[in-house]
């Protein structure tokens, strides 16, 4: 089972959502722009190398981690993006 889509809808008619495979892009509206919020990336050297962290700098927010799995990584993304950038 997929997790709920959350889409946020502003009052100056701008939508907002967290884009995912759930639906395709073609089905959001004509006027789509598709913008990167973060990066998931590992670590690739010093005492923390195979560690994640999520760069949320291009939305204006922190790095999360470092964790050990890019799967934590990407719930921590995902869960700052939710609450902050939509």
């Amino acid at each position: 089972m997929n997790p709920p889509l959350r889409i946020k809808f502003h009052p100056s008619g701008q939508v907002r959502m967290l884009y995912n495979e759930i639906i395709g892009a073609d089905l959001v509206g004509p006027n789509l722009d598709i913008r990167r919020a973060s990066y998931v990336e590992p670590i690739s050297d010093g005492p923390l190398k195979g560690q994640w962290i999520a760069d949320l700098t291009v939305s204006g927010g922190p790095v999360l981690g470092p964790v050990p799995l890019r799967s934590d990584a990407l719930r921590a993304e995902k869960a700052w993006l939710e609450q902050h950038a939509l």
